[in-house]
């Protein structure tokens, strides 16, 4: 992908639909018979790996240190979750902010610290490397 920020945007949208799909399937998938939570678990771990996937052959374009490049994307979405539902918290229960706009915007915010986040942390390479995050090879 030519421009960095739009295939980092377009693998969110779908990496998105994808774990919306995948939590459906695994709630049929498993039925009654097990905790909806399940499902959640079982579709961020396909998504989360996805994501990683995509993000860094298209989007980074990064090479080696694979563990260490995962366990740093894991902790940055992490972090980003935590961040989304701090700020809901803070807009909707201390500002009494109207929830659907709230999330929306925070969603939004969220998603472009991930970008630097992911950029300066789980595919960061050198200044001396050959492949600098969010170039070409």
């Amino acid at each position: 992908m030519r421009r960095p920020e739009a295939g980092f945007a377009l693998i969110g949208a779908f990496n998105t639909v994808f774990g919306m799909a995948l939590t459906v399937f695994w709630l049929a998938v498993l039925g009654d018979d097990w905790p909806p939570a399940v499902a959640v678990v079982l579709a961020y771990a396909i998504g989360v790996v996805t994501a990683f996937v995509l993000h860094r052959t298209l989007v980074f374009r990064v090479r080696g240190r694979v563990v260490r490049d995962f366990l740093a994307f894991v902790a940055v979405n992490s972090g980003g979750l935590l961040l989304n539902v701090l700020l809901l918290s803070l807009a909707v229960q201390v500002l009494n902010l109207p929830r659907i706009p709230s999330a929306i915007v925070i969603m939004a915010l969220v998603a472009i610290a991930s970008w630097f986040g992911h950029r300066h942390i789980s595919f960061r390479r050198p200044r001396n490397s050959a492949v600098e995050p969010g170039t070409n090879r």
